[in-house]
């Protein structure tokens, strides 16, 4: 079943334009004129309960224009959208009850609270339960690692443990939807890791659907099964993240362990389907288009030149995937 329905949503926005100078300022005033951009043009999707979905693009794309929307904190210029029944920009206070979200480093945190006094007005404002407050709590607090935290100002904690305390208090009042706009930025890899987990486990537990928009394409990697990625607006892909990754990623990085080489492997060695990456005594590391050509292939090239002793294999993950489609490599085939 749906919990969140978009259809033919669109966002413009009017830039005003302006000559420069005192001439330009006063022209402006009496005869402004402006151009429209398009941030989210007519997109459609849905997700249903329970899912763990990537929302993904370059800077610009339209991810934040839309999650903003999603939430209630922007009217669409045009389209609809439906969060659990509801219309988010027509009924902002019952959504936002059934709602959590995070955005970059913006707090919902009592910057000058004890982080346990921001919990307990979550409490309050959610109108939580004892029982659901305690138990939400416990569980939070061991799987984040938060009893150390919960008595200091929130002004005291670190980048990451602050950002452990928000994604506590973001999935406190138990969600409907969570929106993670950026929610591991500038963390080391241990509080990276926990917080995935703590996502995975809540998502396990209490079918909380979750809507992630990330840089870090780790994030992608480990928490979410399905990819919606848009460029300029538009969405190019939606699906499941391991037919992105078999469809797009169609390169594969291979590292040859060698010994007793004749000579250096020159531009006739191979064809327009492999690339030398890197060549030293010992290694050599070789790109090429697994459609085309299989690591046999390449291998019984290589063995002619050296003893092959080892080789190492790595396929395309969605960083490398999503760096040819926005140099343009994929775009045809997307």
């Amino acid at each position: 079943m749906s919990i969140i329905e978009v259809k033919d949503l669109e966002k413009k926005y009017k830039t005003s334009i302006k000559e420069s100078g005192f001439k330009g300022y006063i022209k402006h005033l009496f005869n402004p004129t402006y151009v429209e951009k398009i941030a989210v043009n007519k997109i459609n999707f849905s997700i249903d309960e329970g899912e763990l979905v990537g929302y993904i693009g370059e800077n610009g794309a339209g991810k934040s224009t839309t999650i903003k929307m999603l939430t209630g904190l922007l009217t669409p210029s045009s389209g609809k959208i439906l969060v659990n029944g509801l219309v988010p920009y027509e009924k902002r206070i019952k959504n936002n009850k059934q709602i959590g979200a995070v955005f970059g480093q913006k707090t919902q945190l009592w910057w000058d609270l004890p982080v346990i006094e921001s919990f307990k007005l979550i409490k309050k404002m959610y109108d939580l339960t004892d029982v659901e407050y305690n138990e939400n709590l416990e569980k939070f607090t061991k799987i984040l690692d938060l009893k150390e935290l919960l008595n200091k100002q929130v002004k005291n904690l670190s980048l990451g443990q602050k950002m452990r305390c928000e994604i506590a208090a973001t999935f406190l009042h138990n969600p409907k939807v969570v929106y993670l706009d950026e929610p591991t930025i500038g963390l080391d890899i241990l509080v990276k890791e926990n917080i995935r987990k703590f996502i995975k486990d809540v998502n396990s537990e209490k079918k909380t659907t979750v809507i992630l928009t990330t840089h870090d394409l780790k994030d992608i990697e480990e928490v979410c099964d399905r990819i919606i990625l848009i460029d300029k607006g538009n969405i190019i892909y939606d699906g499941s993240k391991e037919k992105f990754k078999k469809s797009y990623g169609k390169y594969v990085l291979a590292e040859f362990v060698i010994n007793n080489k004749k000579e250096n492997i020159t531009a006739q060695t191979y064809d327009e389907n492999f690339e030398l990456i890197e060549e030293n005594e010992k290694t050599l590391k070789i790109k090429f288009n697994h459609d085309n050509s299989t690591i046999v292939d390449i291998a019984k090239i290589i063995s002619n030149y050296c003893v092959v002793e080892d080789i190492h294999i790595k396929e395309d993950g969605l960083e490398e995937i999503l760096r040819e489609i926005y140099r343009g490599d994929l775009v045809d085939e997307l």
